[in-house]
């Protein structure tokens, strides 16, 4: 999908959040919302969800798509990286990703955003897998943080 393109349907989907995501602060209620209207609406995610960080471990959240890693290992693959540089991460291929934690071998490549509380403290990850390489840019990058950013206000 070009970047104009999927532009437009990022400002869709942020559009259509902004309204569902008035029924609760919860943040677990909002997450399970995202990754279904991620999932849906967003043709390149064959995975997306949230792993939240809770009591040191990254556990996993809400997620649309095939089954996932219940926790994953501490300092390893995208999701701890994302966490341990405090920034979002796009791996263009999950092959060339020193530690990457392979959930489903579909995985080819990977996109993480960091969430974050009312505090500024990283509370979990946005997390999108693709059955295709390279298939996440700066466009995700930039919308999804902003997706991330609505989960705590």
């Amino acid at each position: 999908m070009d970047s104009d393109r999927k532009q437009k349907r990022y400002d869709r989907l942020i559009g259509q959040l902004g309204e569902l995501l008035t029924a609760t602060h919860d943040p677990v209620c909002r997450m399970a919302t995202v990754s279904s209207l991620l999932y849906h609406k967003m043709g390149h995610f064959f995975w997306v969800g949230f792993y939240r960080l809770i009591d040191g471990e990254l556990l996993v959240g809400p997620y649309q798509g095939s089954i996932a890693c219940q926790k994953l290992q501490t300092d390893t693959g995208v999701c701890w990286a994302c966490v341990n540089e405090n920034k979002s991460i796009i791996v263009a291929d999950v092959e060339k990703f020193p530690g990457h934690i392979a959930c489903d071998a579909r995985s080819k490549s990977e996109i993480v955003i960091p969430v974050r509380d009312p505090d500024g403290t990283i509370a979990g990850v946005l997390d999108g897998d693709s059955d295709k390489l390279n298939s996440y840019d700066e466009v995700d990058e930039a919308n999804l943080q902003i997706v991330a950013d609505m989960i705590y206000s």
